[in-house]
């Protein structure tokens, strides 16, 4: 074994060379992790020398994890027909009672199948009873959030904010964030981006949209690329429209489709980009979604 390779095992302190042996264990720089200390003090002492190197790999480790394409979005699969959920909210319904979201397809088969049963309505999902008003399922939305559940938070926090009470929803909203909900960072990044019902904060609103796009949803990614060629990093932006594109998210491919026109995009990215966004959509179809929708479509003509 060579000098280097041997040197390259050995696992030192970058302060004051202390090696790693069995009764001291070195941490790594919570940062970078490019380099150990065997305590606080030697890290602090450390600090000046490593500080450039330190934050130019922490840069590089978030890139990595920010442009990882995720595998679905926050929304992931309808959990009766475990296909995609569709990105847009109105073809998908929140059952209050277990905070699953269930695809129209298979909320409409239920339904009609509880009709021509002449059956109790029952969530398909878990089978608990529909809610027969809104006070019940808030109701629901409070029980589940006592359990910690972010979904049923958020849309607690959404409902106050309808309601007018600010403070009520941004706690709500906070709480469903720290818990891990890609929805509720990217209302939060709406609200400091549009400075109403808080102070507007942009260093906030790009946190929560970096949150939100590492989540899966493709709105905030949509957005976090818009910010960035707002201050013309267009390759960044690009990068975002096409992690977005290749969830289903249609604004996104139709920017990149004007990045392509503009030269930004080669011909073998935006053709990539391009069946990737049409297998995301083809993924998201059903007949069952089909009838739902041809449906809805009836109803709003009669109405």
């Amino acid at each position: 074994m060579s000098a280097d390779a041997e040197s390259d095992d050995m696992m030192f302190c970058a302060s004051c060379g202390t090696a790693e042996v069995d009764d001291i264990k070195l941490k790594d720089c919570s940062a970078c992790k490019l380099v150990k200390y065997c305590n606080v003090k030697c890290q602090r002492k450390h600090r000046p020398q490593h500080k450039k190197e330190c934050k130019k790999r922490a840069a590089e480790l978030r890139d990595e994890l920010l442009f990882k394409q995720p595998e679905s979005s926050h929304h992931g699969d309808c959990p009766i027909c475990c296909l995609p959920l569709p990105i847009d909210n109105d073809k998908s319904t929140l059952m209050s009672c277990c905070c699953k979201l269930i695809c129209d397809g298979c909320e409409y088969a239920n339904t009609t199948r509880e009709l021509v049963g002449n059956l109790q309505q029952k969530c398909p999902f878990c089978r608990h009873p529909a809610p027969n008003d809104d006070e019940e399922a808030d109701k629901n939305f409070m029980k589940r959030a006592e359990f910690n559940d972010p979904v049923a938070i958020l849309q607690i926090g959404l409902r106050r904010r309808d309601e007018g009470d600010i403070e009520g929803a941004f706690e709500y909203l906070t709480k469903a964030a720290e818990l891990g909900d890609a929805g509720a960072h990217d209302v939060l990044a709406l609200m400091y981006d549009e400075g109403k019902d808080v102070e507007k904060d942009e260093k906030k609103e790009v946190y929560h949209l970096e949150k939100a796009a590492i989540g899966g949803n493709p709105r905030a990614r949509h957005n976090l690329g818009c910010h960035e060629s707002e201050r013309c990093r267009y390759e960044r932006a690009v990068k975002h429209w096409i992690i977005a594109a290749n969830l289903g998210h249609e604004g996104s491919m139709q920017n990149v489709k004007e990045a392509y026109r503009g030269g930004l995009v080669s011909k073998e990215d935006f053709a990539a980009a391009l069946r990737a966004y049409q297998a995301a959509i083809d993924a998201m179809k059903s007949p069952q979604r089909d009838e739902a929708e041809a449906f809805v479509a009836l109803q709003s003509t009669v109405n």
